[in-house]
Parts: C-alpha cells; sequence; structure tokens
C-alpha cells in the first residue's frame, strides 16, 4: 500500500525523460538537431517544482507542516534527476562535435552545421582554433597535424577516386592535380585522409 502523500503527488521528473535518447550522428543526412523543445520543457517543470518546493519549504516553517517533507524531498530528487538528463544530454552532445572536428577537419559540411546551435557552432570554433594552436606548437616551424593517419598507414601514398569535383589540388611538391568527379588519382595518403572523411574522395581499393 501506497502512503497517501505519494499518491497525491503529481507526476515530477518525467521531462527529463525527453533527453534520454541521445542524439546520434551516423552521417550529414541523418543528423539531428538540438531537442530545444525537449531541453525548453525541461527547465519550465524544473523551475515549477523549485517554486513548488519553496512555497511548501515556507508553509512547513512557518506552520509547522510536517506533513509536507516528503513532498518536498520527492520534488527535489525530480529536480536533481531532470538536472542529470540536461547536463548528461548536452555533454553527449559536446562529445560528438568534438569528435567531428576529428572525422571531417576545421571546415563542417553545411548538412551538419544545420542541425547545430549557434552555441555549439561557437564552441566548435573555439575548440579547432585551440585545436590548431596546440598543433602549430608541434613538429617545429611547420607544426604536426594530428588529426591525419589516425591508423598507422600500410603505404604513404593511395589510389583514390573523385566523387564530385573538387577543383586545384596542391601536393607536397608544390604541383597541383585537378580534382574533378570520377577522375582517379595517386596521392600522398595523409593529404587525402581529410577529403575522404567530406565524401569529396574514395580510397579505391584493388
Amino acid at each position: 500500500m501506497w502512503p497517501g502523500w505519494f499518491l497525491r503527488l503529481p507526476a515530477c521528473g518525467l521531462d527529463g525523460r525527453r533527453l534520454a535518447p541521445v542524439t546520434r550522428w551516423r552521417g550529414p543526412e541523418t543528423g539531428a538537431g538540438t531537442q530545444e523543445d525537449g531541453l525548453r520543457q525541461v527547465l519550465e517543470e524544473m523551475k515549477a517544482l523549485y517554486e513548488q518546493n519553496q512555497s511548501d519549504v515556507n508553509e512547513a516553517k512557518s506552520g509547522g507542516r510536517s506533513d509536507l517533507i516528503p513532498t518536498i524531498k520527492f520534488r527535489h530528487c525530480s529536480l536533481l534527476r531532470n538536472q542529470r538528463c540536461t547536463v548528461a544530454y548536452l555533454y553527449d552532445r559536446l562529445l560528438r562535435i568534438r569528435a567531428l572536428r576529428w572525422e571531417c577537419g576545421s571546415v563542417l559540411p553545411s548538412a551538419l552545421r544545420f542541425h547545430m546551435s549557434a552555441e555549439e557552432m561557437e564552441w566548435f570554433n573555439h575548440y579547432k582554433k585551440s585545436l590548431a594552436t596546440y598543433m602549430r606548437s608541434l613538429g617545429g616551424d611547420e607544426g604536426l597535424d594530428i588529426t591525419q593517419d589516425m591508423k598507422p598507414p600500410k603505404s604513404l601514398y593511395i589510389e583514390v577516386r573523385c566523387l564530385k569535383d573538387y577543383g586545384e589540388f596542391e601536393v607536397d611538391d608544390g604541383t597541383s592535380v585537378l580534382l574533378k568527379k570520377n577522375s582517379q588519382h595517386f596521392l600522398p595518403r595523409w593529404k587525402c585522409e581529410q577529403l575522404i572523411r567530406q565524401g569529396i574522395l574514395e580510397h579505391v581499393l584493388s
């Protein structure tokens, strides 16, 4: 048998579940945007729970209403739960946005930018600048791009096919190649990785 105070409680802390299915990017076409409506509803519920608790706390102190204490504790637990859901959701998105810098380079495809809030784009820009500053401090005067060769390469050059028109592409020796759709080239692996991640080139496996 549930106690009477529990049966009289409203449904609290349920809005936090709106953020439970964490956003996943499976590709530019399937990116999902920030759940702004869900976040807003969670924050509104938290504000309402806080105001109700403040009122009951004042009444419990002034009127000796000890029967309100279980309800106050229950609302407080609901507030903490919503807070954890919100922080976990936002932190997970930041981790995924950080990973985009390593996977897609410093310039994100428009399909991904469309699904990011202005604050998330600002965070991404700050992160890529910090990463660029760190990479310039490595490897002497020219710096070191640590986003390349995420896996040990089996060969320094690879054969690639161009999936879309890109234009002139400069290689190590200062020469340029014209990347046109369906053209194939034998290029340094480290120069191609970013373009492969962006879907401009594909690695031709013999």
